[in-house]
């Protein structure tokens, strides 16, 4: 796999993963009392950190995307 996401994606990438894994735990909004808005939201929040570390994301590469220099 090629890098296809560049530093300030990555930094992005991380503080909304982190801000989507904590908020139903932290925050008392409503939408988080629904168990499915619970599970995307952390399944999001998984996602974004995973594609921060791996520095590569699937939909990036089908769209001809790319934000690290070369």
């Amino acid at each position: 796999m090629t890098a296809n996401i560049g530093n300030i994606d990555r930094i992005i990438r991380i503080v909304l993963g982190i801000v989507l894994l904590l908020a139903p735990f932290v925050t008392g909004w409503a939408i988080f009392a629904s168990t499915t808005a619970t599970v995307i939201s952390v399944i999001l929040g998984i996602v974004m950190l995973a594609t921060s570390a791996m520095r590569f994301c699937l939909l990036y590469r089908i769209f001809g995307i790319r934000t690290c220099q070369l």
